[in-house]
């Protein structure tokens, strides 16, 4: 991004971008039959924070009629997923231990860091319909608040982490062999809109960093960041009918008691319109 650019479109992110999880939260009815009021008041937080947050007093929703009314169409679903691309997110043994489907804390994550350049997840809705008895909150922050703050710090973080090489998700490998391949990419590029995109994930047992200075140096970074307590960070403990529509902000999990907590999420290859 050439630099006068950046600085303008910097100005205008920072001045813009919420302070408290509550500047995120609308009042809704229905989630999946918005009215125009409550669409364009999610919307405008969407075009400030890349995310906003819903709260209903409606569990049962229709999440891919929900997705369709922020002209989100092309889900990415996995073997985990439900037939029409939706995934419930619970304590579960069907889980085959993936961290979402046990009650342990998540790190910060992108959703799909690990899914190939051509499918990258633009989007993300959470909706939620039992809350744990305690615990399961989430943290979210805004990828390109943090690549703000990451260029700021020094440019050099941004030309490190956009490298095709910067990050690499070593194969899984599955009862009947390798279940998915090894995917090396950056953690920031552009699409071809010219909206900024990020793959990140804080775990360190399913990735492979550029064994460079400066990659590790921005890496580094990153992780100072995510563990300061920056005003752009919003904590949010999901109540049952509240929700997440969002361009997959960077967001983490709390770990929670007991089994009842009970989520569906829906990704996308779209970025919301």
């Amino acid at each position: 991004m050439e630099r006068n650019v950046y600085l303008a479109w910097r100005d205008r992110k920072l001045a813009e971008s919420p302070r408290s999880a509550d500047e995120l939260i609308v009042e809704v009815r229905h989630p999946d039959a918005l009215t125009s009021s409550e669409l364009a008041a999610l919307r405008e937080r969407i075009r400030r924070a890349n995310m906003a947050i819903y709260a209903s007093p409606d569990t049962d929703t229709d999440m891919a009629r929900l997705g369709r009314q922020f002209g989100l169409e092309n889900l990415d679903a996995n073997w985990l997923s439900g037939e029409d691309g939706i995934s419930e997110i619970k304590v579960s043994e069907s889980g085959k231990g993936y961290i979402p489907y046990t009650n342990k804390p998540i790190k910060w994550h992108t959703d799909g860091y690990y899914n190939p350049l051509d499918r990258k997840i633009r989007a993300m809705l959470l909706h939620c319909v039992q809350d744990a008895e305690t615990g399961g909150e989430n943290r979210l922050m805004d990828h390109e608040i943090l690549y703000c703050l990451l260029r700021d710090e020094n440019p050099e973080y941004i030309r490190a982490l956009s490298a095709s090489d910067a990050m690499t998700i070593p194969e899984r490998m599955g009862e009947d062999g390798v279940a998915r391949p090894e995917e090396t990419g950056p953690v920031f590029s552009f699409d071809p809109g010219g909206h900024l995109h990020m793959r990140y994930t804080a775990r360190t047992r399913s990735i492979q960093w550029k064994p460079d200075e400066a990659t590790l140096a921005a890496v580094s970074a990153i992780e100072g960041i995510l563990s300061s307590a920056s005003p752009h960070m919003h904590a949010i403990r999901l109540q049952p009918g509240m929700g997440i529509v969002c361009n997959n902000v960077l967001h983490d999990r709390s770990g929670f008691a007991g089994n009842s907590r009970r989520l569906y999420r829906a990704r996308y290859l779209d970025r919301i319109k």
